[in-house]
């Protein structure tokens, strides 16, 4: 294959910020924003602003990583690096992909609930679950095509959710008066969080779904043009454009909605904004522009975190199906998807997400200072800030979860569980296979 051909299947800046957005404009914003609600009270945008400051010191390791070592599987390969291929790296590296997988579930179930809004079946725990495996299942089918057909539907419907989204926005805006963008910088008639600054900063920790997806960029690597410059720009543009549109659609929604109203509608918030500013026709308008972020979202994530999986393959650290069928880490990756949309509901995916993903996040970052500073050129104390960040948040969620939903950390703990021993028996057998190895090419 000559160049130019290799060339013509790299995706562009302009593809990657598609998907990058792709992944991020979707469930975070749809289904968070009631739930933030619920911990954060009327401090939801600025919630939403502490998660992008959040996210914005922790993208710098995976950037200047990815930017040194681009790859198909950026995180895995960073955690490898940083760990050497063992217990620690495996189980970490799984936290991760368990958290996009779960972060598919909720962009599934969003599709599902939204799409049932104008039929006010949008409680159907039963059709929401069909909706949600129909879309996971029509967005595995699309990744099926190629990567320019995926580059090419995430470039044109992250152009259609950012305007859609933003035309929403703005039009909240201006129904409740210009004025209301003061609220950012005002408390003035915001209902402070029930639990204070513990339940602001555990609804930081959720309003950091909203922006994860950025993570996927970094295993773009295989796949797009010079990567050591792109990555890093692709990731920044990304988060910059999702700042900016949370901030303007949850200023709209707390102007248009009450707290009590907003927690009501927790699971399609947005939908709900609509109705008072703009009637029937803005819930249509914003469920057809949540449709089309969840799917373009779905099929944006199945490609990069089937990417993830190919490098946990390869690294001997996730098991494959039997033959040497080429797509199967995106079956592998879609039906645990399913499985997890069909079994557990917005909430819970969200709080089992968030927490797997800020502790893989801690050790990525314990990894660069450990081990890898020198190799990729970070500056040391931009990283210890992201850890003290990133534990500043998950500590108070945690402590709410403890007395409102037990069940969900005792799930956590399970799946935590399960990984690390499964890492402990698949590193220990694969020591095992090699030292038969060394005994038998030595006979």
């Amino acid at each position: 294959m000559d160049d130019s051909t290799q060339t013509q299947k790299k995706l562009s800046l302009t593809g990657s910020v598609a998907l990058g957005t792709g992944v991020m404009i979707g469930a975070g914003i749809f289904a968070l924003v009631g739930q933030v609600a619920e911990l954060a009270g009327g401090w939801v945008p600025w919630a939403f602003l502490a998660g992008a400051v959040v996210v914005a010191f922790s993208s710098y390791s995976y950037i200047r990583y990815s930017a040194t070592n681009p790859s198909a599987g950026g995180i895995a390969m960073l955690l490898k690096a940083a760990y050497g291929p063992g217990v620690l790296a495996g189980s970490f590296s799984l936290f991760m992909y368990v958290s996009m997988i779960l972060a598919e579930s909720l962009l599934g179930r969003t599709f599902g609930t939204y799409l049932l809004r104008p039929f006010g079946l949008q409680g159907s725990a039963l059709w929401v679950a069909v909706l949600a495996v129909a879309a996971i299942t029509a967005a595995a089918l699309v990744n099926l095509v190629g990567n320019r057909w995926v580059e090419r539907s995430a470039t044109v419907t992250a152009a259609i959710k950012i305007v859609g989204i933003a035309v929403l926005a703005v039009a909240g805006i201006l129904a409740a008066g210009v004025s209301s963008l003061g609220r950012l910088v005002t408390a003035a008639d915001r209902t402070p969080p029930e639990s204070g600054w513990l339940g602001f900063l555990a609804g930081t920790t959720l309003c950091i779904l909203a922006y994860k997806g950025f993570t996927t960029i970094t295993n773009q690597g295989a796949d797009l043009e010079r990567p050591e410059r792109n990555i890093g720009r692709s990731i920044m543009i990304s988060l910059a454009l999702c700042t900016v549109l949370y901030l303007l659609i949850t200023v709209a929604v707390t102007g248009s909605l009450t707290v009590p109203q907003i927690v009501e509608a927790r699971d399609y918030a947005l939908a709900e904004a609509a109705e008072p500013m703009f009637g029937v026709w803005g819930v249509r308008l914003t469920v057809l522009i949540a449709v089309v972020a969840t799917l373009s979202g779905l099929i944006a994530s199945l490609f990069s975190v089937s990417k993830l999986y190919d490098m946990l393959r390869d690294m001997g650290q996730a098991p494959g199906l039997p033959g040497q069928e080429s797509y199967q880490s995106l079956y592998i990756t879609a039906g645990l998807a399913i499985v997890m949309a069909a079994f557990f509901d917005l909430s819970q995916i969200a709080a089992l997400g968030a927490i797997l993903y800020l502790t893989m996040d801690i050790a990525i970052h314990l990894g660069i200072l450990r081990h890898l500073k020198d190799d990729v050129g970070a500056r040391p104390w931009i990283p210890w800030v992201a850890i003290v960040l990133d534990i500043a948040v998950l500590v108070p969620f945690v402590l709410l979860k403890a007395q409102s939903d037990p069940f969900t950390l005792g799930v956590t703990a399970v799946v935590a569980l399960v990984i690390v021993v499964a890492q402990w028996f698949t590193v220990r057998h694969r020591s095992d296979e090699d030292a038969r190895q060394g005994e038998h090419e030595q006979h």
